[in-house]
């Protein structure tokens, strides 16, 4: 069931599915708890899934004017507690990641486990940086669509474009739907994120990376170099997926969590 809760003088969305333990999906940049929609289906058929609209995406609302990886992680936090929440597995698609790093780094206690899906823990390079910067005079100028048409294909493998071209156009439908103040202020949140490999490298909890071997965003060497921070880690490689394994090579996906989630749970 899709809710609403108050928080800071705005709303958060969240959907809560499923029964039994918990995981918390969080979505990417440009997405929505929509994004998820199917593979979270499958997922609730055995767990209770809770999954959150990030602030200044879908229909949260906007929280501040630098959406920083720790605001979006005391977010989660408001809507755990609101649900009465207490342990949890966390998966962080893409941005979500980021936002899981800093949820398991401030909130240990409440981590039982943790994945980065099409994700990592190092900070933006200048080069980046910069590309995010041309991003917001875009959006301040008036020319979002030119994000959402370049940025959202570019997400998927290039072989996978045809084969999957009716969840491309929901992924843009949901991109063109965020604010555009939503998105100024996650992009100059992702700007200034720390570096994070710490929290791999010193988590006492499972760890797992799901990497696309055609990822356009996250070259697949730079994924390749957390499979061995964390003690404890499960690697799965999607050899034919590029940045949404969770759409384009869902099944492998799902079975790859459920494995790693059997084994904390």
């Amino acid at each position: 069931m899709i809710s609403f809760i108050e928080y800071r003088d705005t709303d958060l969305r969240y959907l809560d599915a499923g029964e039994g333990d918990v995981v918390v999906l969080l979505h990417g940049y440009l997405e929505s708890i929509e994004i998820w929609e199917g593979f979270l289906d499958d997922l609730a058929d055995h767990y209770r899934v809770v999954a959150v609209d990030l602030p200044g995406h879908g229909e949260s609302g906007i929280l501040c004017k630098v959406n920083t990886m720790t605001v979006m992680a005391d977010a989660v936090k408001h809507v755990l507690d609101y649900l009465d929440i207490h342990r949890a597995v966390i998966i962080g698609h893409s941005m979500g990641g980021y936002a899981t790093l800093a949820f398991a780094e401030i909130y240990p206690e409440i981590t039982l486990g943790f994945v980065l899906f099409h994700s990592h823990g190092l900070p933006d390079t200048e080069e980046k940086k910069a590309n995010r910067d041309r991003e917001i005079e875009l959006v301040r100028s008036g020319k979002k669509m030119q994000i959402v048409n370049v940025n959202i294909p570019r997400a998927f493998a290039d072989e996978n474009l045809e084969k999957f071209a009716r969840e491309v156009q929901s992924a843009k439908e949901i991109a063109a739907s965020t604010p555009d103040e939503g998105i100024i202020c996650t992009l100059e949140g992702m700007k200034i994120r720390t570096d994070r490999r710490h929290v791999l490298k010193e988590s006492i909890v499972p760890v797992m990376i799901i990497a696309g071997r055609k990822d356009n965003y996250i070259p697949f060497e730079m994924a390749a170099t957390h499979f061995n921070l964390a003690k404890k880690t499960d690697i799965l490689i999607l050899e034919h997926s590029g940045h949404m394994g969770f759409i384009e090579e869902k099944d492998k996906s799902l079975h790859g969590l459920l494995k790693f989630l059997k084994k904390i749970y």
